[in-house]
C-alpha cells in the first residue's frame, strides 16, 4: 500500500528528507522535474566554493546516501520508486552538470536532455527500472539517463563546434 507524501512524512526521518529532495518530492505535479531543478543551485554552489574534487565527492555522496535514503523511504511508502523520491534526479543531474558546466545555455540543454531520457527511459533504463526494486535500482536508472544525456550533449558539442 502506497502512502501519500506529506510534510509530516518528510520530516519524520532523515532518510525521507533526503529521498524526497529536501521537500521537492512534495510537489503536486512533476516532482521529478522539480527535483532535477534542485540540483542547479547545489551545482552552482559547488562550482563557486569548491573545486572538481569537492564536486565529485558531493556526487558520489549523493549517490551513496541517496541509495540508502531511497531504500528506507521506498519501504516506508510501500513503493520502491515512489514518484516523490527525487534524490535520484538530484544526484544524476549533478553528475550531468559536473561535465556540461553551469552556464545558463549548458544548464538548459543538459536539463532538457536529462529530463527527456529520465521520462522516456530508453533501453536498458526501463528494464533496469523494472528489475531492480531497491534503493540502488532507484539511483541507477537515473544514472543511466544521465549517461544518455551526457552522450547526446557531447555529440552535439562535437558537431556544433
Amino acid at each position: 500500500m502506497s502512502r501519500r507524501v506529506t510534510l509530516g512524512f518528510l520530516l519524520h526521518h532523515p532518510a525521507h528528507f533526503i529521498a524526497l529532495g529536501f521537500g521537492a518530492g512534495l510537489a503536486p505535479a512533476a516532482p521529478g522535474t522539480v527535483g532535477t531543478l534542485v540540483a542547479i543551485p547545489i551545482a552552482l554552489l559547488l562550482r563557486a566554493y569548491g573545486d572538481d574534487l569537492a564536486f565529485a565527492v558531493a556526487i558520489v555522496a549523493a549517490f551513496v546516501v541517496g541509495a540508502w535514503a531511497s531504500q528506507v523511504t521506498g519501504r516506508a511508502l510501500g513503493v520502491p520508486d515512489h514518484g516523490g523520491i527525487v534524490i535520484d534526479e538530484i544526484a544524476a543531474f549533478l553528475l550531468v552538470l559536473f561535465f556540461t558546466g553551469t552556464t545558463v545555455p549548458a544548464i538548459a540543454i543538459a536539463f532538457a536532455l536529462f529530463r527527456l531520457f529520465d521520462i522516456v527511459k530508453p533501453p536498458p533504463i526501463r528494464q533496469l527500472d523494472a528489475a531492480m526494486k531497491n534503493g540502488i535500482g532507484v539511483m541507477l536508472d537515473d544514472l543511466l539517463a544521465a549517461g544518455y544525456a551526457l552522450l547526446v550533449y557531447a555529440i552535439g558539442q562535437r558537431l556544433l563546434t
